[in-house]
Formats: C-alpha cells, structure tokens, sequence
C-alpha cells in the first residue's frame, strides 16, 4: 500500500486499477502515512496557513431537479428566498471588516439573476471591494455568460462535476442534464481565465469505487486550481433521502490523495464534513485540506439553503462563526490568515 502511495506522491497520479486497490484497502496505517505526505506538501506551499472564503447563498431557487438535493425544483417544502443587492453587499460590507478576502456567490439556477443583474452584482462587489476575490458558483452557463461574469470582475468559479462516471450521472440526475455538458462548462471555464473548482460527493447512491478512481482520473485530466469533495449527507425531502451518508474516513482519504495530486491545490475542508463528524473540519485539514468556507449569508436565510439535513453553523452570527472556526484551526495547529489565498503560480 505505502509503495502506491510513495508512487503518488512522486508522479502525482496513479492507473486507475492502482487508484481502486488504494481506496478499497487502505486502513488506518495507510491513511496515516497518506496525511503525513499531504500535511509535508501543504505545508511546503502554504506553512501553516489556511484561506477562508466567505459564503453567500443568495437564491434557494433551482430549475433543476437533481435527484439528491434540498432545493431541488420539485421540493414543495423549500421556504424559497432570494437575496436583493443590497443584502449581498451588506453581506460583503460584514465580511470585509471580520477579514474576508474571498466571497463566494452560490446559488441555485435560478431565472431571476439574469446576466445583467449578475453582472451589476459582481461589479459592485469588484468596485468596493477592489482587494477581494469573487468566486461564482451557481451552475451552468454558455461560454459567453462565463465570459461576461469574468469581465464584470469575477475571478473563480466551482462547478462539482459530481461524478465522472456517464452512467453514474444519469442516476443522479434527471434527464435536461448531462455530464459531458458539466465537463464542457469546466473546459469553457478554463478557457476563459477563471480559477476553476470542482468536486464530487463521497458516497452518492449508486457510487462505486470504479467511479471515484474516475473522478481522479477527471480531476488529473481537467488540472482544475479547486478541488471540493464532502460526504454525501441524504436530504430527507429527496429521492434519495433514505440512503446512508458518505464515509468520513473515505472522504479523509480522498482529501489527502487530492493533496498529493495537486500539491500547491486548494482544498476545502467541507461545512458537510463538520455536520457528519464534530471535529471534521478539523480532520479535514489534517489530511491536507487548506480552505474553510464559513457562512455568511443572513441569518434569516440559513436554515432555507439546506441541501442536505442538519447542516451546521445555519445559526450562528458570522463574527461568532469566524471566532469559532480561528479556535478550530490553532487547536491543530494551523492559523487562519487575511489573503485572498490565490491558487500559487495563478497568472489572472
């Protein structure tokens, strides 16, 4: 096992039979040796710092109806919101001051936020704030929207391909999606300029462990700045609302595989990961991640963006969250630092 690792760690990449050996026989001796490799490569590009984005869920509206999520278009339960202006600069106003650098603009796809309201949008936060990074993340978009976003000011964007697996996809999705057109939104993504994230859920129905070396063999392929990965958690209001959670050591060991893939990478240690384990945040940077996204969204807002159940910290203010999570982090070992935590080498 360690040799497949110590493999990984040299060519930053494995076959994808070796990839499936490591995920259906590592144990705890393996993963710790993993982590150690990851926590020496994080903190060869970063030391001890990690980069907190703040999170602004500005639309719980979806015209998707993708088969595991809280806010799917066919949720008759979804106490449906969106945010003005106003409140999303309010939010960014709030964000600065507590030290925020990055602020990242997630929501459903949702009709209302036409390009030109986006475009308003991202330029106001860019005019204001002209030392922050905007990250946009909400779904699928032709090229030449991409385009204008990122003219407006925005600078990165997360788009989960969720699985790389065709079959696997159509079981998670109803039939208006399609992966090679998530695949071509990342490409286009790319193209343009963006910071690119994606991801996928660990756990999702129907996933096997083919699937996740297919993930990494995606991620390896696309060399996207951002990768996002976090259990799967069931909503209860979905189709898929009586399957199990994902594995947080299975996640752990993905975090820490990723880590050694993308050696100066950003990786997010999940809100999902801290609502399936107490301490999985924590955790998750101990395997190599090196990111938090706490909320930053109104508090009135919080518990209706659920796309999974009992997520965490839906109400807390976020000074008392970023207080929290500085806490967290020192009790690792690690600091959480004012930068807009740029992927390393990123020429814009």
């Amino acid at each position: 096992m360690k040799n497949l690792i110590d493999k990984l760690y040299q060519e930053q990449t494995l076959e994808k039979d070796e990839f499936i050996y490591l995920l259906e026989h590592f144990d705890k001796e393996t993963s710790e040796y993993l982590f150690s490799l990851a926590r020496s490569l994080s903190g060869k590009y970063f030391g001890n710092e990690v980069y907190t984005r703040g999170l602004i869920e500005f639309t719980n509206y979806c015209k998707n109806d993708c088969y595991y999520c809280g806010i799917r278009k066919s949720n008759r339960n979804v106490d449906r919101y969106r945010l003005t202006k106003e409140e999303i600069l309010s939010c960014c106003e709030t964000g600065h001051e507590l030290g925020f650098r990055t602020f990242v603009l997630q929501g459903g796809e949702d009709g209302a936020f036409t390009d030109e309201v986006v475009v308003d949008i991202v330029k106001s936060i860019r005019e204001g704030y002209p030392d922050c990074a905007i990250t946009l993340s909400f779904g699928e978009k032709t090229y030449d929207q991409y385009l204008k976003y990122y003219e407006a000011g925005a600078n990165r964007y997360l788009l989960r391909h969720e699985t790389a697996d065709d079959a696997h996809y159509r079981a998670l999705h109803p039939d208006s999606l399609s992966l090679e057109n998530r695949k071509e939104c990342l490409r286009n993504l790319k193209k343009i300029g963006y910071q690119v994230g994606t991801g996928f859920m660990v756990g999702s129905p129907y996933q096997t462990t083919e699937c996740l070396a297919e993930d990494l063999l995606f991620i390896k392929e696309l060399s996207p700045q951002m990768v996002g990965i976090g259990p799967f958690i069931p909503h209860k209001d979905t189709p898929f609302g009586n399957f199990p959670a994902g594995s947080m050591d299975l996640t752990l060991f993905l975090i820490g595989i990723l880590r050694l893939m993308i050696p100066n990478g950003l990786l997010p240690s999940t809100t999902a990961l801290g609502t399936i384990d107490p301490k999985g945040r924590e955790a998750g940077i101990l395997a190599g991640a090196n990111v938090l996204m706490p909320n930053l969204s109104p508090i009135g807002v919080r518990k209706k963006y659920e796309l999974y159940d009992n997520k965490i910290c839906t109400g807390e203010e976020a000074a008392e969250c970023n207080v929290c999570l500085r806490n967290r982090v020192a009790s690792v070992g690690y600091e959480i630092v004012e930068k807009r935590g740029d992927f390393i080498g990123f020429e814009e």
